[in-house]
């Protein structure tokens, strides 16, 4: 049988840099991503006041759904923020911030600090039970399923977000009454 030569593979090529690879359109990448289950949670930090004789601080809150556990030994977590967002340029200058898993039971705070063109965030926890946090000042959601206050180790861009990585320093569990509030396939639901 003689030797055929075979026709080469077309070569691999990587995908630019600056965009998605070819035939992925923001669409799909967010269709395909909306079926990974995840849990709900609160981050919020304290900003302080700009001057001692100005206006005191005002808390800060955001929904996040990309929130993760790093590692055992030391504690770390990982929350992913959109760059430029108003608890991306607050944790760009202070490090001390804390996160709330949501319960079931939360739709509606978490829905409150998700919403685009939202009123201020005095405002939004103005109804809302919590405890300060004793290591960060941050606020604590009353019945959340755990609650944890960070200092921020790490912050790196990644595309249009900020992933940080955060040392816990306290973790405490305020409640244990009733499932976690999970985000799939673009809302909110119940586990089960």
């Amino acid at each position: 049988m003689p030797n055929i030569p075979s026709a080469a593979p077309p070569p691999i090529t990587a995908p630019p840099l600056d965009g998605h690879a070819e035939g992925v359109s923001n669409d799909e990448f967010r269709a395909a991503m909306s079926r990974l289950a995840s849990g709900v949670v609160l981050v919020t930090a304290f900003e302080p006041p700009l001057a001692a004789d100005g206006p005191k601080g005002e808390d800060v809150g955001m929904t996040a759904t990309a929130f993760l556990s790093v590692s055992l030994d030391p504690p770390l977590v990982l929350v992913s923020l959109r760059t430029g967002s108003r608890m991306d340029d607050l944790l760009d200058e202070q490090p001390l911030w804390a996160v709330s898993v949501l319960s079931e039971s939360q739709r509606h705070i978490a829905g409150r600090f998700a919403m685009k063109g939202r009123i201020s965030d005095r405002l939004l926890f103005e109804d809302i039970p919590y405890v300060r946090g004793e290591a960060t000042g941050a606020p604590l959601v009353g019945g959340a399923l755990a609650t944890l206050e960070c200092r921020t180790e790490k912050s790196v861009v990644a595309g249009d977000h900020t992933l940080v990585i955060g040392r816990v320093l306290t973790a405490s569990l305020p409640s244990a009454d009733g499932g976690p509030l999970m985000y799939f396939r673009g809302r909110y639901r119940q586990l089960g």
